[in-house]
């Protein structure tokens, strides 16, 4: 295989960057809203239970979203600098991830104990919160359980906000150990393992939720259509993403070739195996990707879809790219057509986005494993939400792994792979 030419870019450089993005997000929801209706927006979404599945466009209104997001990326960013976390594929996977889902289920709020949790977990180990602090973010997948506990049980006020805020700090105390031994179960081809960690994290805690007699409706709050606005923005986004990397790339076409000629197997930081400027291309070019997905099938672009399209983009800096994610994401759509299911339904079109964490799958044992793992991630992810009640915000990943781990040995066993 040959070599990829990386440019290196300065620690300090890769923060500018990543602040300048997250505060475009910002931007873009002060644009799109005034700024009262902003604020206003953002504590609706703070005091709502936040259960999958709840479209911040809708809820709080675009700004207010696209503000959330922005605010939590800014602080994802803040974190991994105070903490002297590298800008690696690692950490953008993560940030990605974490201010995708502030479009529909994250907020300020919810965050934070789980965060602080996580940081315990570090302190507890004599660790840097910089080893942990990918984790703090991706743990937030169970920020429902503090929102639900808080604001969604009818509980005392102040009862509900302590055991909303307990009941985070436990959820970060426990994610890391029960997240390196659930890696195991699909073998690293599910790329959303902090899903699967969290899926089933949320299934034990809605199980002693119904023991002791709490259950809740799920939720299906979805903003219906798509603001030309708003996709204005997100082209604008990425373009500039494809723009900056080959602006400070050496041969990016060539490059970049190269990267999807890369036999990804699992998880693979794209920073370090190829520059900071390629991944910046590849997230670009998965992210307009994604987009182009959602609107052919007339998707709405909404907090979720858009979520979805962050989380995909974030994840292109960490085993997503073009050659290893169609072939998944066609075997998704292909289920759904088959099966007659409308491809512009909000559900729907996030399960062929974030199908694209079997990518590893396709990636390993080509694009017939590819449409295979696709197809079987759309048959699962209808029957994992209610195991967890809606309080895992990743439940594609949740399914993922389901779906890797019944694949996984199956194609090891009847295939014969490249050396």
């Amino acid at each position: 295989m040959d070599t990829i030419q990386k440019v290196e870019m300065k620690e300090q450089h890769k923060y500018a960057v990543m602040y300048l993005y997250s505060a475009l997000v910002v931007l873009g929801g002060l644009l799109v809203s005034p700024f009262q209706e902003v604020v206003e927006g953002i504590i609706k979404l703070t005091v709502s239970p936040a259960l999958l599945l709840t479209d911040y466009f809708q809820l709080g209104g675009i700004g207010a979203a696209l503000v959330n997001s922005g605010m939590l990326l800014l602080f994802s960013v803040f974190l991994a600098q105070k903490s002297k976390a590298p800008i690696n594929g690692k950490f953008l996977s993560a940030m990605y991830f974490f201010g995708g889902f502030a479009l529909f289920g994250k907020n300020f709020y919810n965050v934070l104990s789980i965060i602080t949790g996580v940081f315990l977990y570090g302190r507890l180990k004599k660790e840097r919160f910089a080893k942990h602090v990918n984790v703090a973010l991706l743990g937030t997948a169970l920020a429902p359980v503090v929102s639900q506990l808080s604001f969604g049980m009818n509980l005392d006020p102040l009862l509900g906000l302590v055991l909303g805020n307990l009941a985070g700090i436990i959820i970060g105390l426990i994610l890391q150990p029960l997240a390196v031994s659930f890696v195991n179960f699909h073998q690293g081809y599910n790329l959303y393992n902090l899903g699967f960690t969290a899926g089933m994290a949320g299934m034990v805690v809605m199980a002693l939720f119904r023991v002791a007699g709490h259950d809740h409706k799920m939720v299906s709050i979805i903003y219906p259509k798509t603001e030309a606005p708003v996709a204005a923005f997100l082209v604008l986004y990425f373009v500039s993403m494809i723009g900056f990397g080959a602006l400070f790339s050496k041969d990016s076409l060539k490059n970049y070739g190269k990267l999807l000629k890369f036999r990804i197997k699992a998880a693979t930081d794209f920073v370090e195996l190829a520059g900071f400027s390629l991944a910046f291309i590849n997230m670009g070019v998965m992210g307009l990707l994604c987009m182009a997905v959602a609107l052919l099938f007339k998707a709405p672009l909404n907090g979720p879809v858009v979520g979805a399209v962050f989380t995909v983009a974030g994840f292109s800096s960490f085993g997503n790219h073009p050659k290893n994610s169609l072939p998944v994401m066609a075997g998704a759509i292909l289920g759904y057509l088959l099966s007659g299911v409308q491809l512009s339904a909000t559900g729907a079109m996030m399960a062929v986005i974030f199908s694209t964490t079997l990518a590893p799958i396709a990636g390993d044992f080509g694009i017939g494993a590819g449409l295979l793992a696709g197809l079987l991630h759309i048959s699962i992810v209808p029957n994992t939400s209610y195991l967890h009640g809606g309080m895992n915000l990743y439940n594609n990943g949740f399914a993922g792994g389901f779906a890797a781990a019944a694949l996984a040995p199956l194609l090891q066993a009847y295939t014969r792979k490249k050396a």
